[in-house]
């Protein structure tokens, strides 16, 4: 997927928010990149700190699917997606980065990003607000739940 030079260890900081209104809160962050399966497969692992609960981590394994650009991802998080696991579907994109999306509960969607080049690493994970259950507080449509944005160390 990603290329193993690539690879590495990355630190800085990661942005949460729960609501669309809720402004994101940044702490330190940490991320792990190694390729695996003959550099078939990607593996981020990351951590980062709940404003409330405190340490986190996740660990997100991308791969292709045999057609043109499409990957498809497994994610856990130990505050967001746990203890069941979630798999997204999506695509590499031409300058590298991939993208994967998954619907839940009831028309909601979770759609994650991964940038990884030699200046940075960015890691996007979006919630996306259902039409039918828009209001004031939240509009349609998608907002940066978390944004853990890294360098090379």
């Amino acid at each position: 997927m990603f290329s193993s030079d690539l690879a590495g260890t990355w630190s800085g900081t990661n942005g949460f928010r729960l609501m669309p209104s809720d402004p994101l809160r940044e702490f330190p962050a940490t991320a792990a990149v190694t390729t695996a399966a003959g550099g078939h497969l990607t593996l981020v692992t990351y951590t980062w700190q709940h404003p409330d609960d405190g340490p986190q981590d996740g660990v997100l394994l991308i791969g292709p699917t045999g057609e043109d650009d499409a990957v498809t991802a497994t994610w856990g998080d130990s505050w967001h997606q746990q203890p069941t696991t979630m798999v997204l579907s999506g695509s590499r994109d031409a300058d590298g980065s991939v993208s994967v999306e998954c619907g839940y509960g009831g028309g909601w969607s979770w759609r994650i990003r991964l940038e990884i080049a030699a200046a940075g690493l960015r890691l996007l994970m979006e919630n996306v607000v259902p039409a039918d259950q828009a209001g004031p507080d939240k509009p349609a449509g998608p907002y940066p739940v978390m944004l853990l944005q890294a360098r090379r160390t």
